[in-house]
Parts: C-alpha cells; structure tokens; sequence
C-alpha cells in the first residue's frame, strides 16, 4: 500500500475564510486521526523561527491553530527550536501569546541539555538529541518547505536533522561535505564573510588573515557563499554524504518516539531559493502551493518536491545574472544536487517510502 498524503491546496470559490488554507489544515488534521493519538501526550512541535529581516517562516497562525487543536484533543503542547534567545523569533510573531503554547530552546537555555546517541558515518560520529524533543510523548514536525544550499532542498527531513540537535552534531553533518579553505590572493578583505556568520565563528586576525574558530563553526557555508571573489570554498565535497548524514540524524531523533508517535507537515508557500536561516527573505521561487501532512516522512517528502515545478519558476526568485541547469527538479537546476537522493536515504533507513497517494482535503 501506498501511503496517504493529506494536501490542500490554495484554490478557493468564494471570499469565505473557511476556504483559506489555516481552516484547510485545520480539517486536515481532523481527518488524519491526530486528534486520537495526542490524547494525554506532551507533544513538541518542532519549528523554525528563522532570524533577523527574515519574513518567510511559517505565519503564526498556522501555530495557532495547530496548538488549539493539540488542546482541544486532550494534549499538552510547546514549541522548540534552537538558538531562540539569540534569534528573538517575537520579531517575527512568534510569542507565547500569539501562538497560544510556550517557545521553548530545544536544548535548554544553555544549549547542554542533551541526549547522545553514537553512529558512524564516516565523519558523523554523534547526534546529540536536544533534551525537550527526546523527552516529549509525541513530535509534530512542522516545516516550512524551501530551498537549500547544501543539500538543494529544506523540508521535513532538515527541519529535524539540523533543528533538534546540538552544535556539535550539526558541525559533523556539515564535516561530511568537507573543509573549508580560505585563498588570500582573492580576498578583498570586505568582510562579508564575517557578517553573514549566525555563529561569530570567523575573523581577520591582526594580520588581515581569514581564521575561522571550529569550535564555533557549523560549516553551514554563509561565508562560502556570500564570497563575492570565491575566495573561500570547500575541499573534498560530498553532498550525498551530507544527505545520507542528514538522514540518519532524523532517524535517530525519530526513534526516540514510539512508533506513530511522529506526526509530518509540510507547509509550501514563500518557497524560497535559500534556508530560513539566512535571515532574509528574497522572492519565491514558485506561486504558493498549499499544506501538505502525512505519518510518512519519505512519502511527503516526495510529494512536496513533486508539486515544486520548473515550469512554474518565477525568474525574479533567482539572483539576476545566474545560471540555472538544463535538468532535474527546480532545486537541481538551482543548486547542482538532486533533492531526491535525500528521500532515497530516508527508504534505506526505513524512514516510510516514497509512493504515496494524495488525498485533497479542501
């Protein structure tokens, strides 16, 4: 059996808001069965609450509705994510107040409340699960879906990977696409790099050299990608071993659950080139779609990417003057990696499958 997929797009008949896509996933999950499986459960809603001029996360609506729905269904609930002190998601909406349940730093307010669990994958040795999403009952993965520099494509599967974990874990899934170097013929000094680090993890030292402090460092590349001369890349790049990293994290976090104690929703509008983590927003690549929601991560994974379409793209949410490919999904096209080869490690690992079957809830 295929598995299903909840999907309600953005088509609407009359100026009602019962026909506007909160309300619709309001009614998705009430036909999913999540209401029945949050009874008497502390469920964390994992999140992103992007940072800075960033205004292309997810609305607080959304949040709203979907902590009332927790509550009205006899659960408890809060929202995680990492980095929120320094991050203020209240800039962009996100309050106690405004989201009807507590925001809370995954990991605590130090970021040292953690749970390690050992793997091995070539460099990627440790995923250390942040505290509040290990000891939670239940995990609603909330994601807003967009672009990705690293691994073409952000969804469900990062929103986990890289948000409910610590520094250190992030560090060695970003180690698995390789080094960065710094090449001083073809730097201008015009420390763009340094000011587009969430992490003060780079500098100049007194000697105008380019120093990056690892143990701050994530290797996310904003400084790789912000060079205007290229003078910082990477050396020994490997963006399926990132991929398959990025797997095998979220499917150490998802195995702290109980099985079907793990509930997927994908939200597709403002889909943009690049992570929320930016802290920016530039145009979207596509016109919104809808709210997808599923208890198959592979199978809504798939279906997300499936409705992103080249044809489509909007050419003013890609930077002028660059140059696409010529095949493969719109995030291949844009970033040079296939975003499915991420769906093919969540099979491998028994993270669902990729067939799936759209049931459109209006």
């Amino acid at each position: 059996m295929t598995s299903r997929v909840y999907f309600s797009d953005m088509a609407y008949t009359a100026y009602e808001s019962n026909q506007t896509l909160p309300c619709k996933l309001g009614r998705q999950l009430e036909v999913s069965g999540l209401g029945d499986k949050v009874k008497d459960k502390n469920v964390a809603i994992k999140i992103h609450v992007g940072s800075e001029l960033g205004y292309s996360t997810i609305p607080p609506v959304f949040m709203r509705i979907l902590a009332q729905f927790v509550k009205d269904h006899g659960g408890s609930c809060f929202f995680v994510d990492h980095y929120i002190a320094s991050r203020h998601p209240e800039n962009r909406g996100y309050t106690q107040e405004s989201l009807g349940a507590p925001i809370l730093e995954a990991a605590g307010h130090l970021g040292k409340y953690l749970y390690t669990v050992e793997v091995d994958h070539k460099g990627f040795k440790h995923v250390d699960i942040a505290g509040l999403v290990h000891d939670a009952d239940f995990l609603i993965n909330f994601a807003h879906v967009k672009g990705h520099g690293c691994c073409a494509y952000g969804g469900a599967v990062k929103n986990i990977a890289m948000g409910c974990v610590s520094d250190r874990t992030r560090r060695e899934q970003h180690g698995l696409e390789g080094g960065l170097t710094w090449d001083h013929e073809k730097c201008t000094h015009c420390r763009a790099c340094v000011e587009s680090c969430n992490h003060q993890a780079n500098s100049f030292n007194d000697k105008d050299q380019y120093e990056v402090n690892f143990h701050n460092c994530t290797l996310c590349q904003h400084c790789l990608k912000v060079c205007p001369t290229g003078a910082i890349s990477l050396t020994d790049a490997s963006y399926l071993d990132f991929q398959k990293g990025l797997a095998l994290c979220t499917k150490t976090v998802v195995d702290t659950f109980a099985p079907g104690n793990v509930f997927y929703i994908n939200l597709l509008i403002a889909i943009t080139a690049m992570c929320d983590c930016w802290g920016m927003t530039t145009p979207s690549l596509v016109p919104d779609i809808g709210v997808m929601s599923s208890w198959d991560m592979a199978a809504i994974e798939t279906a997300s990417l499936d409705q992103i379409k080249y044809e489509k793209l909007n050419p003013e949410g890609v930077p002028s003057g660059s140059t696409m490919g010529d095949r493969g999904h719109l995030f291949e096209r844009l970033h040079g990696k296939d975003p499915y080869s991420q769906i093919a490690f969540l099979e491998e690992l028994g993270l669902g499958a990729k067939d799936y079957t759209l049931e459109m809830v209006k």
